[in-house]
């Protein structure tokens, strides 16, 4: 539930009896020696220009102003006051007074569950529910800052608190029990945390500010891809790897490959997804492009899996390389928003190429203005890939537009179980 101009405007008008409005405060003037500069001067002329378009745009409506009016009117220390009495407006003022607090809150949240998952609290708690002592003799930890902890993984939802002062396994607790992917995920974003700490620098300076995830994720700003040796490769194709069975599970409940005879898995990783399919699809031909140190651990995978006899690893860059042909579907699992536009446009069209007539492609990833999973687009996924360097989450639309650029006949949307992870697009030659 939000506040609008229309739902809210008898609310105002009551408390604009009492309490006139006021102007919204505003932040003093930076001086303009304290401005940073943009780092080069291709930013300059690009601000410049998108100064000028915004003065070429039309003035604003009549319900925008309204607005701008009326969160004036709510950003005032009286209105706050007055809507957190008033019976009608209370539940609102109550239910977005929280959210807000918890966007604040949200670091502290993240450490609390980092906390559980470095000492290993639901694996033990899945052996049943336990006491305070005995937890805190298993985290090394004093009872007061074990209860502390217990406290706040409490009110998250993490575990419960019985009765006779034992805790367990809470609701968002128990699916973390043995997840390997979720739990690396976790682990990982160490990293992201400590690259963002300086957020604003990060989005004035982007690619120019070095950061952990840039160096961790090697390809990303590697002049030479394809020169990248295995022990560069081992730390994020096992995170990788570890991340991508649910993917993987989205893609194969939402469509069939059984009519297909070969599949090309682009920037497959360690081969996780053809593994998947290949136990799925007995007798369909698997291939896999990837780096050549990736796709050698690809190789041994896959042999290891037993579908040796039946799967074909190529190593290159798809970004300069030609792709293997014979495949009569071609999958791009998690690659498109880890690169630039320009890049993702040579892909496809090196994509288009390799694929015969009535060939597809499928597009398996996160897309930004998901229904429902709007933040995990436009704000995770948007800043942890400025960290890393390169790439953005991108609107279904927009992969659309960009297939049709690269000569795909038509391409369409497939619903999954959980867009929250997995958006689907398939394009047909």
């Amino acid at each position: 539930m939000v506040y609008t101009f229309l739902d809210s405007a008898w609310a105002a008008g009551e408390f604009a009896k009492v309490n006139p409005p006021e102007q919204a405060l505003t932040a003093p003037p930076v001086p303009a020696t304290d401005r940073p500069r943009p780092a080069a001067d291709h930013h300059a002329a690009a601000v410049s220009a998108a100064a000028s378009a915004a003065a070429n745009l039309p003035a604003p409506s009549w319900f925008e102003r309204m607005r701008d009016r009326w969160n004036a009117l709510v950003a005032t220390d009286e209105f706050q006051r007055w809507s957190a009495k008033f019976p009608l407006t209370r539940p609102i003022t109550m239910y977005r007074s929280r959210k807000l607090f918890d966007i604040v809150s949200g670091f502290v949240y993240t450490q609390t569950l980092l906390a559980c998952v470095e000492l290993d609290l639901f694996e033990f708690l899945a052996e049943g529910a336990r006491t305070r002592e005995e937890i805190a003799q298993h985290g090394g930890l004093t009872i007061a800052n074990t209860e502390r902890l217990l406290n706040a993984a409490v009110s998250l939802r993490l575990l419960l608190k019985r009765r006779h002062g034992r805790f367990a396994l809470g609701p968002l607790g128990a699916p973390l029990v043995r997840n390997a992917g979720v739990l690396a995920l976790i682990r990982h974003h160490r990293m992201a945390y400590a690259d963002l700490s300086d957020p604003v620098t990060l989005l004035r300076q982007g690619s120019d500010y070095g950061t952990e995830l840039s160096r961790y994720w090697s390809y990303a700003d590697a002049p030479r891809p394809q020169a990248i040796d295995e022990t560069r490769v081992a730390a994020y194709s096992e995170i990788m790897a570890a991340t991508l069975p649910p993917v993987a599970y989205d893609v194969l409940d939402a469509y069939d490959l059984s009519k297909h005879e070969c599949l090309l898995d682009v920037g497959g990783g360690e081969g996780v997804f053809l593994s998947l399919v290949g136990a799925q699809h007995a007798r369909l031909q698997l291939q896999l492009f990837d780096l050549p140190a990736v796709a050698a651990r690809a190789g041994l995978r896959l042999e290891q899996a037993g579908m040796g006899d039946r799967v074909t690893c190529h190593g290159g860059n798809f970004h300069a390389d030609s792709l293997p042909t014979g495949a009569d579907v071609m999958s791009l699992v998690r690659v498109l928003l880890d690169h630039d536009d320009a890049s993702v446009l040579r892909l496809l069209q090196r994509v288009r190429a390799a694929l015969p007539k009535g060939g597809v492609l499928l597009i398996a990833e996160a897309l930004a203005g998901a229904k429902g999973a709007e933040t995990v687009g436009d704000a995770y996924f948007s800043f942890y890939l400025m960290a890393m360097g390169k790439g953005r989450a991108r609107r279904a639309s927009e992969l659309h537009d960009m297939l049709q650029q690269a000569g795909f006949r038509r391409s369409r949307e497939l619903p999954t179980r959980f867009p929250i992870q997995t958006g689907l697009i398939v394009a047909e030659v």
